[in-house]
């Protein structure tokens, strides 16, 4: 991963106070239910690509 480089005139502030249980259970809850997506829309792709085997080794 490289750097980001600031843009001239422009100053990033980052507040770096800790996260309270209810933002913590929100970003938990979200990277949980975008791993079951994926997880998913790989599967469906997997089983895509399969059935085009298939349908060509029977052709």
């Amino acid at each position: 991963m490289g750097l980001i480089k600031e843009p001239l005139e422009i100053d990033f502030i980052v507040d770096s106070r800790p996260l309270t249980k209810n933002e913590q259970l929100a970003i938990s809850e979200f990277i949980k239910a975008d791993k079951e997506k994926r997880a998913l829309l790989e599967k469906s792709q997997i089983k895509k690509r399969t059935s085009r085997r298939l349908k060509a080794k029977v052709l």
